[in-house]
């Protein structure tokens, strides 16, 4: 049994649980909201990048568990089921379905991927909320909230836009809680020129009772916290600027109930109508999830000694997570597993402007199946532009660029050089077979070239320690330079013919070298690296690992000792293609405007290519009656058949065509696929009684008919 497993089953898998004396790792991603589609920016700021770190720590052995679900509970999820004329949980179920779909493709390995509509969620809130009233954090006030007289409501957070009253700002789409653009925590009655989202009246004010986290009395327990893990953990930059600037504007209570029926109940008497603000309940879903994961999962999550905590996300939900989060935690006077480590994320911006899922601009993650580019070139392209320090620019041009220069010609082009040479039959090459060669100290090129790669890899590992993913991507990628180089200034193809031993030495490092880099990589591009297995001839769960107590370091800083002599290698192939500018600036045109417009334009070219199959079905027809037929015929097509005896053979039914899969190819289609006639492929075996003359009287013109 795995160390690291408590030997529990669940579905099939091993339950992880702390195991004392390792490293214990606890990651979390920001829960995505439901009630959308994930964008790229989603992706890359909190989901891809946990997933990064998580398989990272699976590589040097400590025992980590990565958590993530979908947060769906609240205004916007109301807001979609009103939109969408359907339930929330209807959305709910929808949109998790389409989350999880789109997470598979992008290969993350969540250990348990959950949602925050359940009971769990539901137990596990109440219990803190009931902890927090115990020990006198939480008071009662009444506060003036918008009111929306034509939809007779009181109106949430995100169910009131305006101008962000900020003098520096005064965007016009800010919401009730928080400003998109300057980032400003607001409460909805600070906005200007407020606006109902459902009816677009303007709101009054009104006083309205709730529940308030005193977060004035947690203050002092509270910096003490940030002051001590914020180098412990050595949060990032934008995190620490975030919290303090948060900090400084003072420590202010929190409501924490909303006038709303989908969230969690609020177990108390005099607010049973009402439910847990989302930002209270939504990070207590990581504790939830996790309890999904395992009954046991206090041992995660009450363990602040055996325990770090990793979590990621992007900028705006900083103060959620290192504030509110924390107090919630540290209010219920019990031991909890604080966030050790917080790794955050500015925007990604798309083209010439800002992903936004509210608005559908940018490329989503349903869009990016549709490209036939590959999942690795995505996870790549998105973690070299990882929006780390400041706002990054995702662009078709630099996709392209990227593609073909760092991971065609450099990383591909290193691979490909040295696999196909081996490949060669013997005289050419080595019949596939890794050369036998030692001396690797003594050959002073290689020797040169071994200490290049173990300061690579040293500081690889310094990098994603301290979780930065693209610094530690691009150390990598140099790697895969510097066997390019090795190669070039070994002239291994001259060397094959003038001196063996020095070629077999070259070449055994350079194809140890691909390996160290499927290795070093597969937390980026796991695909990409079970591809290098097969071409290497490994099974794919040969599993990789980067273990000091193994010894791995060590045989990377010399990779001549990586592969054995004698194996022998599976078939080389390509494993990158050319981005073409033909194809880019395709892509440019089907992904520019919001998602909306890309959606409406879909419709029309299905409604015009439903017009056509009607138009072709309508000359086949014109066609079938055309003057040469003869009446008998047109009896035959027309006439029902009789009903059979009892004891004759069955007749064949009369075709019963349904046109919806059709007009579901249709909606499909899109300019850019090609256009294949249903009808063509249709089949019509059809029987009918011919009839007698006599019982064409009254036959009816079908010449605009529509027969099938």
């Amino acid at each position: 049994m795995d160390d690291q497993s408590d030997g529990r089953q669940g579905n099939g898998r091993n339950l992880k649980l702390p195991v004392p004396g390792k490293r214990n790792i606890l990651i979390t991603s920001a829960l995505p909201y439901v009630n959308n589609i994930p964008h790229l920016g989603t992706i890359i700021g909190c989901v891809l990048s946990a997933d990064v770190f998580a398989r990272y720590c699976r590589l040097r052995g400590y025992n980590a568990v990565y958590i993530c679900g979908t947060d769906e509970y609240g205004t916007a999820t109301e807001t979609k089921a009103r939109e969408e004329n359907c339930t929330p949980q209807q959305i709910c179920d929808k949109y998790y379905a389409i989350h999880k779909e789109v997470y598979d493709w992008f290969d993350i390995c969540f250990d348990e991927f959950g949602r925050t509509s359940t009971p769990q969620q539901t137990e596990v809130c109440q219990s803190i909320f009931k902890k927090l009233m115990e020990n006198g954090w939480l008071t009662e006030n009444t506060m003036q909230q918008l009111f929306c007289e034509t939809c007779n409501r009181f109106l949430a957070d995100r169910l009131v836009e305006g101008s962000c009253p900020m003098l520096d700002c005064n965007y016009d789409s800010a919401r009730g809680d928080q400003c998109d653009k300057c980032g400003k925590l607001l409460n909805p009655t600070e906005l200007k020129d407020p606006r109902c989202k459902v009816c677009q009246a303007r709101p009054c004010i009104r006083d309205t009772d709730h529940l308030f986290l005193e977060l004035p009395l947690l203050k002092d327990k509270l910096e003490e916290y940030i002051s001590d893990m914020s180098v412990a953990g050595s949060w990032s930059q934008n995190a620490i600027q975030t919290t303090y600037a948060w900090l400084k504007e003072g420590v202010k209570s929190r409501c924490i109930t909303r006038d709303l029926k989908w969230g969690v109940p609020v177990p108390h008497e005099k607010f049973k109508d009402k439910v847990f603000y989302v930002w209270f309940d939504a990070p207590i879903g990581y504790i939830s999830i996790t309890s999904c994961y395992t009954p046991d999962w206090e041992k995660w999550w009450k363990n602040p000694e055996d325990v770090e905590l990793y979590q990621f996300m992007g900028k705006d939900n900083v103060p959620f997570h290192t504030v509110m989060f924390p107090s919630t935690l540290i209010g219920t006077g019990e031991k909890w597993t604080l966030m050790k480590s917080i790794s955050v994320t500015e925007y990604l911006m798309y083209e010439a402007g800002k992903f936004s899922k509210s608005k559908g601009t940018g490329i989503f993650g349903n869009d990016v199946q549709d490209t036939n580019i590959p999942v690795e070139v995505w996870r790549y392209y998105l973690l070299t532009n990882r929006p780390e320090v400041s706002d990054t620019l995702f662009t078709w041009t630099d996709l392209q660029a990227k593609l073909n220069t760092e991971l065609l010609n450099n990383l591909g082009n290193f691979i490909n050089r040295v696999l196909s040479f081996i490949a060669k039959p013997q005289g050419l090459g080595y019949g596939s077979i890794i050369p036998d060669a030692s001396g690797g100290e003594s050959h002073s090129l290689t020797k040169r070239f071994a200490e290049r790669i173990g300061i690579c890899v040293d500081q690889y590992i310094e990098a994603m320690e301290k979780v930065k993913l693209k610094q530690a991507l691009k150390i990598a990628m140099s790697i895969s330079s510097e066997g390019n180089a090795y190669l070039q200034e070994s002239q291994f193809w001259k060397l094959y013919k003038q001196d063996q031993a020095s070629c077999s030495l070259v070449v055994k490092t350079s194809a140890g070298l691909v390996y160290l880099l499927a290795c070093l990589l597969e937390p980026f591009m796991p695909s990409f690296s079970l591809k290098v297995l097969k071409e290497l001839n490994l099974p794919p769960e040969n599993q990789f690992s980067l273990l000091n107590e193994n010894g791995d370091l060590e045989k990377a800083k010399k990779p001549w000792e990586i592969l054995p002599a004698g194996h022998k290698i599976g078939t080389p192939d390509p494993l990158f293609k050319e981005l073409k500018d033909e194809e880019v600036e395709a892509f440019r045109k089907k992904f520019s405007g919001s998602q909306a417009e890309r959606v409406a334009k879909g419709e029309a070219e299905a409604r015009k290519l439903a017009e056509q199959l009607e138009q072709t079905k309508h000359e086949h027809e014109v066609e079938r009656f055309s003057a040469s037929t003869t009446m008998a015929e047109i009896t035959e097509t027309l006439l029902p058949a009789k009903e059979a005896p009892e004891t004759s053979k069955p007749q064949e039914p009369a075709l019963d065509f349904d046109p919806k899969p059709c007009a579901k190819r249709n909606q499909e289609s899109s300019v850019s696929r090609s256009y294949t006639n249903p009808w063509k492929s249709t089949a019509r075996h059809c029987r009918f009684e011919k009839s007698n003359p006599s019982q064409l009287k009254s036959i009816p013109n079908h010449s605009n008919s529509h027969v099938v």
